[in-house]
């Protein structure tokens, strides 16, 4: 067993991860980042990205990445149709800000490639086992790598950020696990090689049920259709497919295109009880998922770094407490914001498999006045678009 030590062990290379890695690294705090994933693996599996304005501006500020400027699209507003009948939703007009649509794999290439740049610890291959002593001032995390050979890391704290499968969490929480929700619905996502069908994304609620129409290059599209949680991503036919869509986005002729993934995305929201146990801290999806609807996941894991980088800084340079201290309940106001939106765009646009005419008119309704009054409008642009970042 070899051990090494470090000021700050990192449990994850995903988004947070890493970007919690290089903001510390702007500070002189080294750390040491962990992922069991392969390289390949994180930088090439496709993931949706819609970023921020205040995700984009904090990548941009601290170095983290260039490109999403130069190859992201960026969208200043979305649409919302209902019954076939568009309304767009105009973030720059409403709030003054927009989003970009870049995926969360090429954020990870750009923070990966500047975390080699410079020259930081970054392991790929290396499976966290447990995390040991976290109220000590010298929590360890307990690793193994692809030949079975040990490693402990030795740190002044650590970081949780791996997944939703967290080996830091169950460390943090124990028996305490945290406040969970699952729908009863699903998207049957797909990914084309085809055109853009629209300038922007489309949400579109229809009697046959919801849609959305999403991007993801000039030549790749994502799109997704509610359908049941247990549906076999098999069971359709492309023809069948392009059917389904096509039938949920009345008024849109889609641009088809050979499908070369298909998948069943299941809906759940998710907080742990605890973020912060001594020197072990949650960030990311560790910490909270959420619906897909309200384009929050990736967002939401920057917003919690801000917060918890500042307060690494203050307890490992300064030895002041305070904000790490309050860590979680700083993170917990925004995560708890994110949840309520992404638990409103998803049960206003879907349709619950025991939903009565009664509800079904209520919720077009609910849209209508969302679409036709501006300060519903405005509402839904600024958490689209994102509340201020604390940090």
């Amino acid at each position: 067993m070899t051990t090494i030590r470090t000021r700050v062990a990192i449990v994850g290379a995903g988004p947070a991860g890493l970007f919690l890695s290089h903001l510390l690294d702007r500070a002189g705090i080294e750390s040491v980042v962990i992922d069991s994933r392969t390289r390949d693996a994180v930088e090439n599996t496709i993931r949706a990205g819609i970023l921020e304005h205040g995700t984009v501006e904090a990548l941009v500020e601290t170095g983290a990445s260039t490109r999403v400027l130069t190859d992201g699209h960026r969208h200043e507003g979305i649409e919302l149709r209902v019954d076939g009948e568009g309304h767009r939703i105009d973030f720059q007009d409403l709030v003054g800000r927009s989003v970009f649509l870049y995926p969360q794999h090429e954020v990870l290439r750009d923070l990966i490639a500047a975390r080699l740049a410079a020259g930081q610890d970054l392991r790929f291959g290396v499976t966290a086992t447990r995390i040991e002593d976290p109220e000590s001032d010298r929590p360890r995390v307990v690793t193994v790598d692809g030949d079975g050979a040990e490693l402990v890391i030795e740190a002044d704290f650590v970081v949780g950020a791996d997944g939703s499968h967290s080996v830091a969490r169950a460390a943090l929480s124990g028996a305490r696990s945290g406040y969970f929700r699952e729908y009863p619905f699903a998207w049957f996502g797909i990914l084309c090689e085809a055109p853009p069908s629209a300038p922007e994304l489309i949400y579109s609620n229809s009697a046959q049920g919801f849609a959305l129409i999403s991007q993801r290059s000039e030549s790749v599209q994502r799109m997704y259709f509610q359908c049941d949680p247990g549906m076999d991503p098999e069971s359709f036919s492309e023809e069948q497919l392009w059917s389904e869509l096509q039938a949920r986005v009345p008024g849109t002729t889609l641009v088809e295109g050979p499908v070369f993934q298909r998948d069943v995305l299941r809906f759940r929201s998710f907080v742990a009880q605890d973020l912060r146990r001594g020197r072990l801290a949650l960030v990311g999806d560790a910490a909270h998922t959420v619906p897909p609807t309200g384009a929050k996941g990736m967002n939401l894991a920057v917003a919690d770094v801000l917060v918890l980088e500042n307060a690494l800084r203050a307890l490992l340079l300064e030895n002041d407490d305070r904000l790490i201290d309050a860590y979680a309940e700083t993170a917990l106001r925004r995560i708890w914001k994110a949840q309520h939106f992404s638990w409103w765009m998803t049960s206003m646009l879907h349709v619950s498999p025991d939903a009565s005419e009664f509800d079904r008119r209520r919720q077009i309704g609910e849209l209508r006045s969302v679409v036709e009054s501006r300060a519903g409008r405005t509402y839904l642009a600024e958490a689209y678009t994102g509340w201020p970042l604390e940090g």
